[in-house]
């Protein structure tokens, strides 16, 4: 079956007609409830036979022979991979109509034929960086590392500060679901201030604290509370990024007084290292998105809450990646 947000009506009756078929009925009579033709219940009843889920497909329909050979194939990827003088992308259209005029025959569907063939989409667009950290390398290896094999009597520690979490009241009230519609709701709203989010991810667990601000006063605050609520004979390794708060004079002579910490930042543009960014993720699918809070503290509340919700089943997080080469 064709994926889409509504399945297309054919499908549906190819489907009623083999639901209706496993009761035993027969043709006639499925036929008769459905409103169908009986030769239209019996070539899919068949077809659903011989193909199973295939044989309820549309079959490819003998079209038109395609009018370009290897060469005009290889100037049609080198026109949809360069953009257009005058515009910022492609669309099926006006690639065709470029092709055309650079004499390479080929229609609109034929050509979108090609683009799916070739898995090639110069409608889409998808941002990319990279990082020109010169320690890249030396600073991945070393976080990594914290990861999969910490130092013996150390805790690693994922830090981060959410910030800008906006207090927001929609202007209209928000429309429940019902069967057929998702929940709706308006795209306006009032703003009622706004909250930052200190967060350090314990292997597993969470402990957060709401700020006004994220200056190095309110940095080194949490560092205090950290110190506190971990065991002092155990080395503190933090991972964190460049943020300049966590690089301050103020944080630096922090530092040196309390020596069981040691700060592990990331490299530029390359926040994902810093698994506390996954729980920011986890944090805005399942609690900041659409959400509705009036004053900052309803809001500061509902964040608390969630953290202490998410604790009571907390667990690491597990390492996908098998090592495979990477598609080029």
């Amino acid at each position: 079956m064709p994926k889409g947000q509504k399945t297309e009506k054919r499908y549906v009756i190819r489907a009623q007609i083999i639901l209706k078929a496993s009761e035993d009925l027969e043709n006639k009579k499925i036929a008769e409830e459905l409103h169908l033709d009986k030769m239209t219940v019996s070539k899919w009843r068949s077809r659903f036979y011989r193909k199973r889920m295939d044989g309820l497909k549309d079959e490819q329909r003998p079209g038109k022979p395609l009018t370009y050979g290897a060469h005009a194939r290889v100037e049609i990827i080198k026109m949809a991979c360069t953009p257009p003088s005058n515009r910022n992308r492609w669309s099926v259209r006006d690639l065709t109509k470029a092709l055309n005029e650079n004499g390479i025959l080929i229609s609109k569907s034929q050509l979108n034929q090609l683009l799916q063939e070739l898995d090639l989409k110069p409608h889409q667009f998808q941002a990319w960086l990279n990082s020109k950290d010169p320690d890249f390398e030396k600073k991945e290896v070393d976080i990594v590392g914290l990861y999969i094999n910490p130092p013996e009597n150390s805790l690693v520690i994922s830090v981060d500060e959410k910030t800008q979490i906006q207090a927001r009241e929609p202007i209209n009230p928000t429309l429940p679901m019902r069967p057929g519609q998702p929940v709706r709701q308006d795209p306006t709203y009032k703003r009622h201030g706004f909250t930052s989010l200190l967060a350090a991810l314990f292997v597993h667990k969470v402990y957060g604290k709401a700020v006004e601000k994220h200056r190095s006063v309110e940095f080194i605050e949490f560092l205090d509370k950290i110190d506190k609520i971990t065991d002092s004979e155990k080395d503190i390794h933090l991972i964190i990024d460049n943020y300049s708060a966590h690089k301050s004079q103020p944080v630096k002579e922090w530092l040196e007084n309390h020596k069981k910490f040691h700060f592990h930042y990331t490299p530029t543009h390359a926040s994902w290292l810093n698994q506390i960014e996954l729980w920011f993720s986890i944090l805005g699918k399942k609690l900041l998105n659409h959400m509705e809070a009036r004053p900052v503290d309803e809001l500061v509340e509902k964040i608390m809450n969630f953290i202490n919700y998410y604790n009571e089943t907390a667990h690491p997080f597990v390492w996908t990646y098998k090592s495979k080469v990477l598609t080029i």
